[in-house]
């Protein structure tokens, strides 16, 4: 049972708090994530993720994340970790759900459970540079969620759409984002 203070697993305190806090002072609401990553051999690499800017302060991460990225054997890869295109499909699963649970948790809305599943389809041709006529990435993603919760039928679609609305991966994958790629040469390593 929760408390009337937690909805979902939500401070609802809290998060209207944080809501009021922005509303005050709009700059609270920049953050800066960030990640670096590793190559190790292959397809295989590491990405890690140690802390992230927000409400005008850097924060920490109790403990590095480390996401270990390769692809399958059919890929060439041997298969150490979700490949990145299924990552994407990770970060939009979570990001919608967790978009969901916390509207539905500031609408007052009890939900008892959330799955989804998540299907892309993608033509290697485009990664493999042999035609420009399809896309790198994805030419579609189907999503399906299942929720267990006592609000009616309408009440969830409307929470769906409104994760969708709100959701920032979900915005990223769905419309064009401006990205800065730099290379430098790496300065030898001493002995």
């Amino acid at each position: 049972m929760q408390s009337k203070m937690s909805i979902n697993g939500v401070d609802v305190v809290r998060l209207n708090e944080t809501v009021d806090s922005i509303m005050n002072d709009p700059g609270l609401a920049r953050c800066r994530f960030q990640a670096t990553n590793r190559w190790v051999n292959g397809g295989h690499n590491q990405a890690s993720f140690h802390g992230f800017f927000g409400a005008g302060q850097t924060f920490t991460h109790n403990k590095d994340f480390i996401h270990e990225i390769d692809e399958p054997p059919l890929l060439l890869g041997e298969d150490l970790g979700a490949n990145p295109v299924e990552y994407v499909l990770s970060a939009l699963s979570g990001c919608l759900t967790s978009s969901l649970i916390y509207h539905a948790a500031a609408q007052g809305v009890q939900i008892d459970e959330v799955e989804s599943t998540l299907e892309g389809d993608l033509d290697l041709r485009g990664f493999l540079g042999m035609t420009d006529e399809v896309r790198n990435g994805y030419e579609n993603i189907r999503i399906n969620f299942k929720i267990r919760s006592d609000a009616p039928q309408e009440k969830l679609d409307e929470l769906v759409q409104l994760a969708q609305a709100r959701s920032p991966v979900f915005d990223i994958v769905s419309n064009p984002v401006r990205i800065d790629v730099q290379a430098q040469k790496k300065m030898e390593r001493m002995h």
